[in-house]
């Protein structure tokens, strides 16, 4: 567990935080003192985890609700959190998903367009409306969420959704040079396989647990494995003098 004042007074912005690795990034901010935004996604969720409503009734926290796929959707959270927040200092760029397997040969345009809009275009957006907010701030970082598939390719179906994070991956580099004069860190993390509602939707079991036979730890992980790296990153005082690295986070699945 990180000091419980670990980002005290500190600002944090979560896409894609209504459940999963997304929702516990955002606990584990909230427990370390920080104020934090999260983005839903577009549905409402039906009920609030109790450490959220707390949060929300103590004003530590607030949640936005945002379509991603719609055109005003990433403006609408760049617009609550510039009227929430004086400065942002972190960036947690977590929203995206697989959306289905699509195999080469059936893949269509709109199949095709709405992944790279949920994984790829959504981080440049939510990234470039941020900047003058993250600019305000004296240390600022980006957090970005990649995928072990940007290396592999993924598995057969998924071969746009891994070139998305693969994107993500080389953006973030980019964006390391670029921003380090104003003082601003940009790192990913690249989380295996993860046990959330996204491999429930998009794998067998029978695959997971090849997939568990062959990780050296011989487990899947979880998203309480994931989160403290996105703190770690986060945080100056850890990682201040850590920018355009890629954290993975997959129990040795990929040991290069």
């Amino acid at each position: 567990m990180f000091h419980p004042a670990l980002f005290k007074g500190a600002n944090v912005v979560v896409t894609g935080a209504g459940r999963g690795i997304g929702l516990e990034i955002a606990r584990q901010f909230l427990d370390c003192g920080a104020h934090v935004l999260l983005h839903g996604g577009r549905k409402p969720l039906a009920e609030l985890p109790d450490f959220l409503t707390q949060a929300v009734v103590e004003a530590r926290a607030h949640v936005v609700y945002a379509d991603f796929l719609a055109g005003h959707g990433v403006l609408d959270v760049v617009r609550y959190a510039e009227n929430l927040f004086e400065q942002v200092d972190v960036l947690v760029n977590n929203a995206g998903t697989m959306v289905g397997r699509f195999p080469a040969e059936a893949l269509t345009d709109e199949q095709y367009h709405t992944i790279v809009r949920l994984n790829q275009t959504s981080v440049m957006e939510m990234t470039r409306g941020m900047l003058p907010s993250l600019r305000r701030a004296p240390a600022a970082a980006i957090v970005n969420t990649v995928s072990i598939s940007a290396l592999t390719g993924g598995s057969p179906g998924s071969a746009i959704y891994s070139a998305t994070k693969a994107f993500v991956s080389t953006y973030s580099k980019g964006l390391a040079r670029e921003l380090a004069p104003d003082g601003i860190r940009v790192n990913c993390v690249s989380p295996g396989t993860i046990t959330t509602d996204f491999h429930e939707r998009y794998s067998t079991p029978e695959k997971l647990e090849a997939t568990r036979k062959s990780i050296p730890l011989q487990r899947l992980g979880t998203a309480q494995d994931c989160a403290p790296a996105y703190l770690f990153l986060a945080s100056n005082a850890l990682a201040g003098y850590v920018t355009g690295q890629v954290l993975e986070v997959n129990g040795g699945q990929l040991i290069c």
